[in-house]
């Protein structure tokens, strides 16, 4: 409609578009968005002396400064009409504003009757798939409306996902016996995209809704907890990218691959390890029973380690843990293995830590007095500011606090001689570390 508005007269678009009047344009607008773009009733502007000056000028009859002065939107139609722009309101605010009017009510109503056809949508394609009578999906629907994770993407692109996760639960629910499929496969096969149900995307996202409605699980919020339900559904993920890196790793077992890991332990060798690989040693032990095992975010701890040729078995993380990582720590814990863990002093760190600890792990050297000692001994030229949005500590208060009353950040590599000392006891660090 744009292009079918006549432009404006330079002199009259001026005076009309001049501050004075911005005010009244804009509660114009509102009301008649509001109203189904209706030319009724008036409107209550504040008008100053020179916006009371202009508006007298374009209706023709003087008007008084005031608040709240009422102005009918007939009058302003009629008023534009006969200027020389020859426009109605609707069309003027239109050139004024560069952008049309919105009659809210009608949009509101078509988005409504849209939403309506995409839920009808879902009903007929669960009934095609064989699970519209499926025990969960009642709750799925119920808390995908609830928490507006559909509006958010929009019509179109809430179709296409309901459609495509409706096409892959109808493939996975019930699962059935027989070698996983792998997630690309299925994802060409139901989106035609070998990257249509990757982790970011709307559909791998309803499809674990379901998922999670259908085992009676909570909705998954991490990456492991997302590959664990595809397992459910017989889907295998991406197992070789994300790694997890160890030092004198030794399991006891009289396997192969448990043999392996103790000779790359005697060569002195730091091992990464993937899912592929954790999944095929299975259940062996990952270590002696009762032996504990240190766990740190930056490589560089490790490697220090490595460089003193410690006897303790190390994990690194390297940031927030990979699959490899989280499999391989709840192992580990859960064959009685107790794991320490170290992080930065950051916000980004100590919620890693967080999540860490809630797996079974104990914190190691990060309460708030180690905080305080390793602020303490913080030279100017790694004074680093602690920024981004505070995270709560939940095993020792304190040092959150702490945290910000200092506001500074400490990083693993400035505390390296505390945790060497830790994991070589007495004995001397090497020169260099």
């Amino acid at each position: 409609m744009t292009g079918h508005t006549p432009p404006l007269p330079p002199h009259l678009r001026a005076y009309l578009a001049s501050p004075e009047l911005a005010a009244v344009w804009s509660a114009a607008r509102a009301r008649l968005e509001r109203n189904g773009l209706r030319i009724t009733g008036s409107l209550p502007v504040d008008l100053d002396d020179a916006a009371a000056d202009r508006l007298s000028g374009l209706l023709g009859r003087p008007l008084q400064p005031g608040v709240g002065r009422p102005v009918k939107l007939a009058d302003l139609d009629e008023a534009l009409r006969r200027s020389a722009a020859q426009l109605g309101l609707v069309s003027a605010l239109q050139v004024i504003h560069g952008r049309p009017l919105t009659d809210r009510g009608a949009a509101r109503r078509q988005r409504q009757t849209q939403w309506t056809e995409v839920w009808q949508r879902l009903d007929t394609a669960l009934a095609g798939a064989g699970l519209a009578d499926a025990a969960w999906v009642p709750g799925w629907i119920a808390g995908l409306q609830r928490t507006g994770v559909l509006t958010r993407a929009g019509i179109d692109a809430a179709g296409r996902a309901l459609e495509h996760a409706v096409t892959a639960l109808a493939v996975l629910l019930p699962p059935e016996d027989g070698p996983p499929v792998e997630l690309a496969a299925l994802a060409s096969r139901v989106t035609g995209d070998a990257h249509g149900l990757d982790d970011t995307t709307l559909a791998s996202l309803v499809v674990l809704r379901a998922a999670a409605q259908a085992h009676d699980r909570p909705v998954p919020e991490t990456a492991a907890q997302r590959r664990d339900l595809w397992q459910m559904l017989g889907v295998a993920t991406d197992a070789i990218s994300g790694t997890v890196l160890t030092w004198r790793l030794q399991p006891p077992g009289p396997d192969r691959w448990s043999s392996m890991m103790r000779d790359r332990a005697h060569l002195g060798l730091i091992t990464h390890l993937t899912l592929h690989e954790l999944d095929h040693a299975g259940a062996v032990p990952f270590a002696r029973p009762g032996q504990a095992v240190f766990a740190c975010e930056n490589p560089q701890v490790l490697q220090a380690a490595a460089r003193a040729d410690v006897d303790t078995p190390m994990v690194c993380l390297s940031g927030n843990p990979a699959a490899a990582g989280t499999r391989l720590l709840q192992a580990l814990i859960a064959a009685g293995n107790p794991v320490r863990y170290h992080g930065d002093f950051d916000w980004p760190g100590v919620a890693i830590a967080g999540r860490i600890v809630s797996l079974g792990a104990s914190p190691w050297r990060m309460s708030a007095a180690d905080y305080r000692a390793a602020v303490s001994a913080l030279d100017a030229d790694h004074a680093i500011a602690l920024t981004g949005k505070p995270v709560g500590t939940a095993w020792d208060q304190a040092l959150g606090v702490t945290m910000q009353a200092r506001g500074l950040a400490v990083h693993e590599e400035a505390v390296l001689p505390e945790l060497l000392t830790d994991l070589i006891g007495d004995r001397a660090t090497r020169d260099g570390l």
